[in-house]
């Protein structure tokens, strides 16, 4: 893309030696992977939705045991649902600081997020001293 400037931006991170390193993050890659991973989770919410239903209790088709298992199995299913909603939830964060100019920052102080942080999680919204201190 020779006229699309914005789709590359610099983050200086420091070296062991104190100096800042150039690191060239390609946004519009990544925009792309988001999307792809937002859209496969999306299809995958779709596709399990049966398991996340109420559980029959008729008694005389289903054994006691038997039902306990398809409670257990949709419990399952309702915690999975809710990870991938999250994850969607991250993913959108994600699009929206890449159109705000500030994907690679973190959203409590500000400074570069480590390229190898985002390469790990594309949804990284927190540098890793503050997500430290956050768990804390």
């Amino acid at each position: 893309m020779v006229g699309d400037v914005t789709a590359f931006f610099m983050l200086k991170t420091p070296t062991p030696g104190g100096l800042l390193e150039e690191d060239t993050v390609d946004t519009v890659s990544i925009k792309k992977k988001l999307l792809q991973l937002k859209a496969e989770l999306i299809d995958l919410d779709e596709a399990s939705h049966a398991g996340t239903q109420p559980v029959a209790l008729d008694q005389s088709s289903v054994g006691r045991l038997s039902r306990m298992d398809a409670m257990q199995v949709q419990a399952m299913s309702l915690e999975t649902k809710r990870r991938r909603e999250i994850q969607i939830q991250r993913i959108e964060g994600a699009l929206k600081r890449i159109e705000n100019d500030a994907y690679g920052y973190c959203v409590t102080c500000d400074e570069v997020i480590d390229p190898k942080r985002l390469d790990f999680d594309l949804t990284a919204f927190l540098c890793i001293h503050c997500a430290s201190a956050a768990e804390q």
